[in-house]
């Protein structure tokens, strides 16, 4: 096989369709558009929510109608009419599905299509998968063998009930209510996305894995995702995520919140891969999302995105290294193309002794797109021998698209190092 130049790469972009853009047709339940607090509370009670959880979620509804829409990411597009969504949508059927032969054939043969298999016994050696399609997780495998090790791996509505100490204890703890536009919006609406707690001293036997579907026209996806690595514990987590092609934007808002305990170790991977418009920029998903771990002493977050899908992306996964020596890594990769927008990037707070931060982003525009790294260094004054390497690429595939780099660096602290590299490059028409 010859060699894969630059010039074919150009051609796969400009020729690739996308592949997940068919549309199921089941049964749903779903509400009708419009949000204000009878819609939170229908979301709390449909998911049989204690009181705190729907108060929980009443202050960050209250808190979001204070607030405005952020408008300085450098991207452009029609605001959302917040009115005009639903804001839960889920395939009817059954509240829970006992085994696999319950499931509705059409959303098997979904699954089926987007290359996951439900049935255990025929699943990739070594994943535990969540499956979220719109606003409810339909399945989540291996849970019983996970169990056996203490591990706890379900949906969030599920964990809310099973394990209100836990949920009550982190969530919010990361990323809170009133943390910026979106994440108020999620935190009073989210429906579901993935819980997962691994004990002290354990490490996770199998990637744990959510796969994230919007099906239903007219409705927004607003996923949660809790991950707490208790003192010593490792775990490895992959999300993935398609959406049906439509001539309207569709948003995502989730929030993702990981908590590494003392000597724990967390990797948060992500290929996401919405629907990203078509030729002309029309329809696609606004990706606008909050992604934060906060590391305890010893402790370690990596970070791993490859970004080719949504019309517009809008998220910063960041790491707050609270604790001494902790370790936080960011590894993206931004591909986007005809008409799509990204702005992606990430924070690295370090706040603890001897805390160390790499940052690795390539970005790749080709048709019209724009493709904006931001990131901020933020070194804090007791952070002493705070440690820090950032090295952004970008490549440039024509005359009609852009690149941006926006690097933010904050020093505190007269014993931080700080290396920064930036390269930009183009391959001419």
């Amino acid at each position: 096989m010859g060699k894969f130049t630059e010039d074919d790469l150009k051609k796969e972009l400009e020729s690739k369709e996308y592949e997940y853009g068919f549309y199921t047709d089941i049964e749903y339940d779903t509400f009708p558009v419009g949000l204000n607090e009878d819609v939170v509370r229908a979301i709390s009670q449909k998911k049989e929510e204690p009181k705190w959880m729907t108060e929980w979620r009443l202050e960050a509804f209250r808190a979001w109608q204070q607030m405005e829409e952020p408008e300085w990411a450098n991207v452009s597009y029609e605001k959302p009419n917040f009115q005009n969504i639903s804001y839960y949508s889920a395939p009817s059927k059954k509240a829970k599905y006992d085994s696999i032969d319950e499931v509705d054939p059409e959303l098997l043969e979904t699954f089926n299509k987007l290359g996951i298999s439900l049935e255990e016994q025929k699943k990739l050696a070594g994943v535990a998968v969540d499956i979220v399609i719109d606003s409810v997780s339909v399945a989540t495998t291996f849970k019983d063998t996970l169990a056996k090790k203490g591990i706890i791996f379900c949906p969030i509505s599920e964990a809310i009930k099973e394990h209100p100490e836990l949920v009550k204890k982190y969530i919010g703890s990361v990323v809170p209510q009133r943390d910026n536009f979106y994440a108020a919006l999620n935190s009073a609406v989210f429906s579901d996305g993935s819980f997962c707690y691994i004990p002290k001293g354990v490490r996770c036997p199998m990637e744990l894995s959510t796969y994230f579907r919007i099906n239903e026209a007219g409705t927004g996806q607003f996923e949660r995702t809790l991950v707490i690595a208790d003192e010593g514990s490792y775990v490895s987590y992959l999300e993935g995520c398609t959406a049906p092609s439509r001539d309207e934007n569709q948003l995502h808002a989730a929030v993702v919140e990981l908590i590494a305990l003392d000597d724990a170790e967390i990797k948060y991977s992500t290929v996401q891969n919405w629907y990203p418009g078509n030729k002309e920029g029309k329809g696609g998903v606004f990706n606008f999302v909050t992604k934060r771990g906060i590391c305890h002493k010893n402790a370690k977050i990596s970070w791993t995105q490859v970004e080719t899908g949504s019309a517009i992306t809008w998220k910063y996964p960041s790491c707050i290294l609270k604790g001494d020596n902790s370790i936080g890594e960011f590894y993206s990769i931004a591909v986007t193309n005809n008409h799509q927008q990204a702005d992606t990037g990430t924070k690295m707070i370090h706040l603890g002794k001897n805390t160390r931060s790499t940052i690795i982003s390539k970005g790749i525009s080709a048709g019209k797109s724009q493709n904006s790294y931001r990131g901020l260094v933020k070194i804090n004054s007791g952070a002493d021998n705070a440690r820090n390497f950032s090295q952004c690429d970008s490549l440039l595939m024509g005359n009609n698209c852009g690149a941006h780099t926006f690097p933010y660096i904050e020093v505190k602290n007269k014993t931080a190092q700080i290396e920064h590299e930036a390269t930009t490059s183009k391959i001419g028409e």
